[in-house]
Formats: structure tokens, C-alpha cells, sequence
């Protein structure tokens, strides 16, 4: 039987366990599977805290259902019919700028109605139609992209904090071909976004007339899924359905080739062989496990930086909130001088995150373009974030509930030249097949993304057992 090591417990980690040992069953081969997290709970970043009726996300809310991984693997789980699709209401998103908070515009002419962009702003975006591809194949920044492609007011006021909101980044260092691959693609086949815009509407007007679906320009969005207890159902799902071990409090320091395979050296003396390693543990973690075995590949993951965040949880009598909370929330472009990011209206997103007659708002400060919000102290966090709230929401009490949760390294950044890192990891590992990669800091940062490459690093680990044959 082949034994196989997989480090990390979050939703990587243990999707990726999952999908070997369904593979290897179906395949008919024997495989030990074995799953070592440093942290003395599983889960990694999707934690949901009860307490005092209110369900706190530690980390992320929910995956969209446009993408089929993460549904299929629920519905292989036996849990699909305990999900829970996040509220209509949640569809109506916000910009704050300009002191008033601007629902996200949907359409043509809710754009042209919208405050948001300002005319000159509206014109310059209608003139993407006329800027020409880039076709110089650089790695292009989000921000260069924004400027070149739809104007810096475009790029200030709906580019940056959907990249905040998504990757708490800046998108003065993101790479657009990393973070956003379906955008690049569509500038290179269509020319722009417009141009595909029009051109995939009117072919999916065609598709439809023939019973069939095609993608929008920018993707179908999707709807926010979670469940009823929280997102934490679905890794305590995946736990219950393993058949190997899950050992939490195992740190993993250092990985050594032998002769039959690897050595895992751990943090409290302990040793642990396997023939086949995958780590689905943070960039900078995975450095340190292969200092000793694969220098080049450990000096590469290193260059993967991360943003930190500050979550901040507050609950509030409904009674004394003056704001309409049918919505998602908001985002904040970094122009507006705010301490956070932006403010989700979780309670309003799913139900029962909050008891009856109270709200649960829960906002995000620090990212990549406010590092420093990472040591700031527990009462400076709510003052600031109190400031914030009163300012944009016209929120004037104390809340009567208060969880603020750290995040040092919480999101990989894929900063310009991710690709090309990429591509050199992968060389650098060419000599150890049995070592296989995997988690968020590679190929996308979403649920959907981690579901996704947890399935093709299983792929992986199948191709290496049925070579053992």
C-alpha cells in the first residue's frame, strides 16, 4: 500500500485527500492517505465562530456557484442538500465614494443613471472600444490595465476595490494574467472588452434560441453559497468522509528525499515516511519545508507575498441602524482616506447569522495597500472601524457584539511575473514527481479555485500510483 502525505488542513488539503482516495478506490488501487496540519484545529482560513447567536466568518463567507467544483464536491459529500444560496437582496452591491454609498450599476442604463463614474469618466469608458490590444505578451499590472484600457477614474472607483475586495491587493503590483486570466483572454480574442461584450451577447442570444448557454464577457457571476451552520460544514464534511487520519498539531519543518520516498521531520521530533508528499500549506510554509531538499523551487515560493487583514465583526440592535441593509455591502476605493476596505451586511447575505432583531456587519481593514492595520491594537481596530461605519452608514452607537480576528498572512498576492514564477517552480520540481504542489498561492485565491486545484494535484497523485503498479 502506498502511503501518501498530504500537509495542510484546509480546504486544499483535505479536497485534495478526498479526491486521492475516491480516485484510488475507483481505479483499484491501495492508497494510505495521511493528513498532517501544524494548527491544533482543522480548516485552515474557513472557521465559523458561534457565539451569542451570531456566526462570525474567520475567513472567507461562502464560493459562487458559477463554477461546478465546489457543488460537485458537496453533492459527492452526500451534504448538497443543506446548502444555502445567499439572500436575493445580497445581489444590490456598493461603492462608497464621494460620501454617499452608489449601488453597483447592472446594466446600460442604470450605468448611465449612476453617479458613480462621472461623465467624462462614462465617455472615456465607452472609448475602450477604440484602444487597440495589447499584443506585446507583458505581464501587465492591473492598474496599467485599468489606465489603459477603461481611465483611471474606471480604474479608482470599480477596478481597485474589486481587487481589494477579492484579493485585499493592489492593483499597482497585481498581475491581470494571473488574477483575472478570463479578462486577458478576452482582450486577445476580441480586442477589448466591449467588442466581447457585444459579441458573446449576441451569441449567447443565438445559443439560447438553441437550448444552449454560453458565458457572459466577464463570466457568469454566480450566487454566493454557504450553509445554514456556516461555511465550516463543508470542511467538516470533508473530514467525515475520510478514511485516513487527520492529525492536527503537526507541524511539518522539514521534508528529506529517501531512498523510498520522503521523510517528514516534525516540530515535536516525530518522523513520518510516505512515498508521495503534497503540501497544500501557505507559500512561505512550504519554503521552509524544502530548504533542505529543492532549493531553487523553496527560493521561488518565498517571492509570494501575502497581505495581512484585520476582520472586524460587529452586531447591533437592527432598531438602531438607520440604513437600508437589503444588500451585499460595499467596497471603498482608496481615494475616499477610509481605515477599511469595505463592509459586508452578513446578516442580510444569509440567514441566521445574527439572532433575531440584531445585524451582523462585518468589515475588512489592512490588505496590501494598508499593511500596517495588522499591528494596530484591538481598540484602535474598533475606533477606526467604528469612525468608518458612522461616517459611511450614519451608525452612531457602540455595537453590542465585537469579534476582531488577525490575519498576518492572509491572501497570496499574484504580484506581475507570477506566471513566469510559476513556470520556474515547476521546472525546479520536474526531478521530484512524487512531490506535488497545491492550495491558493498558485492558480486562483477562491473556494472554487482551491476545489479546483485540489482535483488536479489528486490527478497527479493517480498518475504516480498507477506508475507503481
Amino acid at each position: 500500500m502506498t502511503r501518501i502525505a498530504v500537509i495542510g488542513a484546509g480546504i486544499s488539503g483535505l479536497a485534495t485527500a478526498y479526491a486521492i482516495e475516491l480516485a484510488a478506490r475507483e481505479a483499484g488501487l491501495d492508497a494510505d492517505v495521511m493528513v498532517l496540519e501544524k494548527e491544533t484545529r482543522t480548516g485552515g482560513k474557513i472557521w465559523s465562530i458561534r457565539e451569542e447567536g451570531f456566526i462570525c466568518e474567520w475567513g472567507p463567507n461562502g464560493f459562487l456557484d458559477n463554477k461546478p467544483m465546489t457543488l460537485d464536491l458537496c453533492r459527492r459529500l452526500g451534504i448538497d442538500p443543506q446548502l444555502l444560496r445567499s439572500d436575493d437582496n445580497a445581489r444590490k452591491r456598493f461603492i462608497y465614494a464621494d460620501k454617499i454609498l452608489h449601488r453597483l450599476p447592472e446594466n446600460g442604463p442604470s450605468f448611465l443613471k449612476s453617479k458613480l463614474i462621472s461623465w467624462p469618466g462614462k465617455f472615456r469608458l465607452a472609448g475602450e472600444m477604440l484602444v487597440p490590444k495589447r499584443t506585446d505578451g507583458g505581464d501587465e499590472t492591473l492598474a496599467d490595465f485599468g489606465r489603459r484600457r477603461l481611465g483611471k477614474e474606471a480604474l479608482d472607483r470599480l477596478i481597485a476595490p474589486m481587487v481589494s475586495g477579492i484579493f485585499a491587493g493592489d492593483p499597482e503590483t497585481m498581475s491581470l494574467k494571473s488574477c483575472f486570466p478570463r479578462i486577458y483572454q478576452l482582450e486577445q480574442e476580441y480586442g477589448g472588452l466591449l467588442k466581447a461584450m457585444m459579441k458573446l451577447a449576441k451569441k449567447k442570444r443565438a445559443e439560447i434560441k438553441e437550448g444552449k448557454a454560453v458565458a457572459s464577457a466577464a463570466g457568469p457571476g454566480g450566487v454566493l453559497t454557504s450553509f445554514s451552520g456556516g461555511i465550516q460544514d463543508l470542511t467538516e464534511g470533508v473530514i467525515s468522509a475520510l478514511q485516513g487520519t487527520v492529525q492536527s498539531g503537526c507541524a511539518v519543518e522539514r521534508i528529506d528525499k529517501t531512498e523510498d520516498g520522503f521523510l517528514l521531520r516534525l516540530a515535536d521530533g516525530r518522523q513520518e515516511a510516505a512515498e508521495i508528499v503534497v503540501t497544500a500549506a501557505p507559500a512561505y510554509a512550504v519554503a521552509g519545508m524544502l530548504n533542505g531538499l529543492n532549493e531553487r523551487s523553496a527560493a521561488i515560493l518565498r517571492e509570494t507575498p501575502y497581505a495581512p487583514m484585520n476582520v472586524v465583526c460587529f452586531g447591533y440592535q437592527k432598531d438602531r441602524i438607520q440604513r437600508d441593509l437589503n444588500g451585499f455591502g460595499y467596497l471603498i476605493p482608496k481615494s475616499e482616506g477610509c481605515n477599511i476596505l469595505g463592509t459586508l451586511w452578513d446578516s442580510s447575505i444569509f440567514p441566521n447569522r445574527a439572532p433575531e432583531g440584531m445585524a451582523l456587519l462585518r468589515s475588512m481593514m489592512g490588505g496590501a495597500t494598508n499593511p500596517g492595520a495588522i499591528d494596530f491594537s484591538d481598540d484602535e481596530v474598533r475606533a477606526r472601524t467604528m469612525h468608518d461605519l458612522r461616517q459611511i452608514m450614519g451608525i452612531e452607537c457602540e455595537p453590542d457584539f465585537v469579534r476582531i480576528f488577525r490575519h498576518e498572512q492572509a491572501i497570496p498576492q499574484y504580484t506581475s511575473g507570477h506566471a513566469a514564477r510559476l513556470e520556474a517552480l515547476n521546472a525546479a520540481l520536474a526531478d521530484t514527481p512524487d512531490l506535488i504542489l497545491t492550495g491558493n498561492a498558485f492558480y486562483g485565491v477562491g473556494l472554487n479555485d482551491c476545489v479546483n486545484a485540489a482535483n488536479q494535484a489528486a490527478d497527479k497523485v493517480l498518475e504516480r500510483l498507477q506508475a507503481r503498479k
